[in-house]
């Protein structure tokens, strides 16, 4: 087990039986309406969040306006030295604060250290990005004449964050935008608000120590509500939002409606395709963690094996060896693989979606039970699926947010399997198995995976933070954390600067007064 008990927890991170759950730094504000945490792996209470009121969220984008105001005009090393005192925090929390997106989401208790790891590594990555803000210099056509481009903030950036990384979402928005000179406002999910708390908890003493300005990050708590609220707000130029596709629809929808910027981070249907030439020890772990890790409720994880026809039958049986060693149970015991699903609707989702591919005509060769005796009874626990399927069955193009693996099997080349991983709506993440150089490169090429994330011979999940993250199609286009994904949070401006003594138009034209 972990070192802590869901009070210790809880109490660690200052976390109390009722919480206000808006706050914009110091300050912190309630009503009389709550959201309930329920923890997935026992059923019990773990406790309630105020839900933010108009008025509430008003004054919270007020505040983060004002604090942008003062926040642009500190140079942005500086900026990020605050990023580096969180990033430090953070490292002082972990223990605690990864157990909690165990306690309260269910992902195996290394799975949460993972977690709080990233936000930290982000924070390591902003720190280094607030000394390189770079823009260009550009060559004029025009004698003595100057051009370049550069990069400014937006202002207040809100950040929409789901149940299944209810911290790390938050912390790639939060540092790069930060260190750009923008500030925050952020709904955490419904499902795991203690996290939201928790965090601005860890946050408010960095800025209080800097005596920073009310509103450089806020949270607001409560449903899709609060978030409209944000979709439509002409104060919040720029929205990252992570969830649904469906969600994805609205709220892009909506914000370009008053010609604001989104990120969008949806679903995923991932895959892997595993060629002829595959290291077989590679393949199986990899998607085996692809495809239960967090109960299989990452974006990232694998929903579809596209299998050789010649290695079809041995990668099956391994993978049902596998299958059949997987510890589920409680995930604050690290012996344990496989933690709870977030909660009963998400239990009713895997249970007709296999009932949905059978009817199609799909097999199942393993799991798809709901667990029960014991903690299962308390909590949302279920055996991971295999089932043989066809690519053109609309249970196998739709995302489950569970640990349903496809088998789909190919012939011929690699080509073939190529246009099969390609075939459906979503394009976040996918990979190749192969030891073949030709197969390699071909997949990561034009002609290749059509997703923003490809890899060979690893699997589909677990993104490291110093790569462009996102994907895709109906995955939303939208890009977070590492590479050049600062840009998103900055609008962009051409200088032209004349030095000479004359005023020469572009593109040689006279105009003579």
């Amino acid at each position: 087990m972990s070192n802590f008990t869901p009070s210790e927890i809880l109490h660690s991170l200052n976390l109390q039986p009722t919480n206000p759950g808006t706050s914009t730094g110091s300050s912190w504000m309630s009503t009389d309406k709550w959201i309930t945490s329920f923890s997935p792996i026992d059923g019990k209470e773990l406790g309630k969040v105020s839900v933010t009121s108009k008025s509430q969220y008003d004054e919270v984008v007020k505040k983060a306006d004002s604090a942008f105001k003062e926040l642009r005009t500190i140079p942005a090393p500086k900026r990020g030295e605050y990023i580096r005192q969180f990033g430090n925090a953070l490292r002082e929390e972990k223990a605690q604060l990864g157990a909690l997106v165990s306690l309260e989401m269910g992902k195996s208790y290394q799975e949460g250290l993972g977690e709080v790891q990233e936000m930290i590594d982000i924070c390591d990555f902003a720190v280094g990005l607030s000394r390189q803000l770079y823009g260009l210099t550009i060559k004029s056509e025009r004698s003595n004449h100057n051009m370049m481009e550069q990069w400014h903030p937006l202002g207040v950036v809100g950040v929409i964050s789901a149940f299944n990384f209810p911290v790390a979402v938050w912390a790639w928005n939060l540092t790069l935008a930060l260190v750009c000179g923008n500030t925050v406002v952020w709904k955490g999910s419904e499902k795991a608000p203690l996290c939201a708390i928790a965090c601005q908890n860890i946050w408010n003493k960095v800025a209080a120590a800097n005596n920073l300005p009310e509103g450089i990050s806020s949270i607001v708590s409560g449903d899709y509500t609060v978030g409209e609220w944000m979709t439509v707000d002409n104060k919040i130029p720029l929205v990252s939002a992570t969830g649904s596709t469906r969600m994805g629809r609205i709220v892009g929808a909506k914000v370009a409606e008053r010609f604001g910027k989104s990120i969008l981070e949806l679903g995923g249907n991932n895959a892997i395709i595993i060629t002829p030439s595959c290291d077989l020890k590679i393949t199986i772990t990899g998607a085996i963690f692809g495809a239960v890790g967090t109960c299989g409720q990452r974006c990232t994880s694998t929903r579809r094996l596209i299998i050789h026809d010649s290695v079809y039958d041995k990668v099956k049986s391994a993978l049902i060896q596998g299958y059949g060693q997987l510890k589920i149970g409680n995930p604050l015991d690290v012996s344990n693989h496989v933690g709870p699903l977030i909660d009963q609707d998400s239990i009713n989702n895997f249970l007709h979606t296999i009932d949905a591919v059978q009817k199609e005509g799909g097999t199942v060769l393993c799991g798809g039970e709901v667990l029960s005796g014991g903690i299962y009874d308390q909590g949302y626990y279920v055996q991971p699926c295999i089932i043989e399927a066809d690519n053109s069955y609309e249970s196998v193009q739709r995302e489950t947010f569970a640990p349903i693996l496809y088998l789909l099997k190919y012939s011929g080349s690699v080509e073939d399997a190529i246009v099969i991983q390609n075939g459906v709506k979503q394009g976040l993440s996918s990979a190749i198995m192969t030891s073949d150089l030709r197969e390699a490169n071909l997949f990561l090429s034009e002609r290749g995976s059509d997703c923003g994330i490809a890899n060979v011979n690893i699997g589909t999940s677990g993104a490291e933070i110093g790569g462009a993250f996102g994907g895709e199609k109906e995955t939303g286009g939208g890009r977070e954390s590492g590479s050049d994904a600062w840009k998103a949070y900055m609008r962009r401006q051409t200088n032209t600067v004349n030095y000479g003594i004359d005023l020469p138009l572009a593109q040689g034209i006279e105009f003579n007064i």
